[in-house]
């Protein structure tokens, strides 16, 4: 079986702070009367393994298709421990999650066995009015404060708080302590890892159980780093050509996540002789490939994982998409030049013929839609 596009079967979580919009908003199919706060769209961890949900490779997982398809899948990606090394959510707060930290490189070697990195990010698609997240902390902050907030209750205390809005994007690094606020709906694109320390989860009682949640306060003190987040990790990059708008998001060792807008009616090829993924926001499309008269169509929700060996694939806008697309970094003869740089040399690409080819005169933008 040739490479292929894929799309998997999403994996629902329930959690008591989940809510309804993964439905409302993104159209997931969730399982009636369940209070399902994530989708794992892309996962491949001992306890949780994506499958195929159409296409020539369906019902086959995602290990499955790493050991069939090796370098054709994954390209030059690095595997972290043999694993697939992004994994990618929706999630859903109905409630503030617990405030919680993930471990660093440092403090997973230490506690070792299944304790292992959690890089992530969070791309707000839907925010409340009085939307938020918890970020690091107040200037001032260190331990001994810490330890006191955790004392008295009053954590939220000595938390930055950061009001978000649809579009925002942020950084979590190992180390962060974070909380999704209440009425957010974002994607995460994170490493594979299912580590979380919770320092304080708002004395919430678990009704599958009748008790509060179980806190990590000592496990979690150990990984706390007190630095805010570098900011060259979120600074931001545009670049546009006739058709396409590409924003750098985040960049990081683990990840890379650019915004790209793509007009309807619109055909180009699919630039990469590396794995890509692509979050789909808004909007529906096609892509095609040689060795394949049927292209595999996508809409909003859908995560596709386009291989690095996918031959003369091309993509085709059949409405104004917007899509969130992640890279794994890896060493490449574009090494030396800056990110805004290959973004420039790929929108360059895009605009010339016949790498950008309408198939029809492409519709102009409803200034009335969401974008």
């Amino acid at each position: 079986m040739e490479v292929c596009p894929l799309v998997f079967e999403p994996v629902y979580k329930e959690r008591l702070w989940g809510g309804t919009r993964l439905a409302s908003v993104l159209g997931k199919s969730v399982p009636p009367g369940a209070t399902v706060g994530e989708s794992w769209e892309i996962v491949d961890l001992d306890t949780d393994r994506s499958t195929v949900a159409r296409g020539p490779a369906r019902g086959l997982s995602l290990p499955a298709l790493m050991e069939r398809w090796g370098a054709r899948l994954t390209g030059r990606a690095s595997l972290v421990e043999g694993r697939f090394p992004l994994l990618i959510k929706f999630l859903d707060a109905r409630q503030t999650l617990s405030v919680q930290v993930h471990p660093t490189e440092e403090v997973a070697r230490r506690m070792g066995g299944d304790v292992r990195v959690k890089h992530e990010a969070w791309y707000v698609i839907d925010a409340e009015p009085d939307g938020f997240i918890y970020r690091g902390f107040v200037p001032g902050t260190d331990e001994a404060a810490l330890r006191a907030a955790i004392q008295t209750g009053t954590v939220e205390s000595v938390l930055r708080r950061i009001p978000v809005r649809k579009g925002d994007c942020y950084y979590l690094p190992s180390g962060t302590v974070h909380a999704l606020g209440a009425g957010v709906l974002v994607a995460e694109v994170q490493t594979p890892s299912d580590t979380t320390f919770r320092l304080y989860d708002f004395d919430r009682v678990d009704p599958a159980t009748g008790q509060p949640r179980p806190l990590h306060v000592e496990q979690a003190l150990e990984c706390v780093s007190y630095a805010d987040v570098p900011a060259e990790h979120e600074r931001r990059s545009h670049v546009a050509s006739v058709w396409t708008a590409v924003t750098r998001l985040v960049a990081c060792e683990a990840f890379v996540i650019e915004r790209v807008r793509m007009i309807d009616g619109v055909e180009q090829p699919i630039p990469y002789d590396e794995m890509v993924v692509w979050i789909v926001l808004e909007g529906r499309g096609e892509i095609a490939h040689a060795g394949s008269s049927d292209p595999l169509t996508f809409g909003a929700a859908d995560t596709v994982l386009i291989p690095a060996g996918l031959k003369e694939g091309r993509v085709c806008a059949r409405d104004n998409c917007l899509w969130l697309e992640v890279t794994a970094p890896v060493a490449s003869s574009l090494g030396v030049l800056g990110e805004s740089e290959r973004a420039e040399l790929r929108a360059a690409a895009a605009s010339r013929p016949p790498a950008y080819v309408p198939l029809t005169a492409p519709r102009p933008v409803d200034e009335d839609r969401p974008g």
